[in-house]
């Protein structure tokens, strides 16, 4: 009984961690599959969220696999503030090691909000300015505790 109980423990553990990259592998699956019906739109789009010029963002398209690895370069050079040539290079030496050792390799912590983001697949693909959030600054009118001290 106790052998059956531990197994069932072990598959359940394993099925969450899997289920962890499963979601950004079904991110990316989706955003490949949306910017396959509209290219130019998605490219656009990638342009406006990460305020980038159009023509780089084409250079990015030239040298990587698909239209979701043109969203995760901009992505990670976003979450680690390294330019798109670091986050290039990375991906040429280390796509087959995947996203998460590339975001090790480009500093970005195991334990840090934004590699969680990236574990859960909880990334935002809007096609807009700013990338549709608020920029972390919160929606209240500043009268909570600590403003303006």
């Amino acid at each position: 009984m106790k052998r059956i109980l531990i197994l069932s423990l072990c598959a359940m553990i394993l099925s969450l961690s899997t289920a962890a990259w499963a979601s950004l592998d079904g991110f990316l699956a989706n955003l490949n599959v949306q910017a396959q019906a509209d290219l130019p739109g998605f490219r656009a789009g990638i342009s406006a969220q990460f305020g980038v010029p159009l023509p780089q963002v084409e250079a990015v398209f030239a040298q990587v696999a698909a239209p979701a690895d043109v969203f995760m370069t901009f992505q990670l050079g976003q979450m680690s503030n390294m330019p798109t040539q670091t986050v290039l290079q990375t991906y040429r030496t280390s796509k087959s090691k995947g996203w998460g050792a590339m975001a090790k390799e480009l500093g970005i912590k195991p334990g840090s909000a934004e590699f969680h983001a990236l574990k859960s697949g909880n990334l935002r693909y809007t096609g807009q300015q700013g990338g549709g959030g608020d920029g972390g600054k919160g929606k209240g009118k500043g009268k909570g505790k600590g403003h303006n001290k």
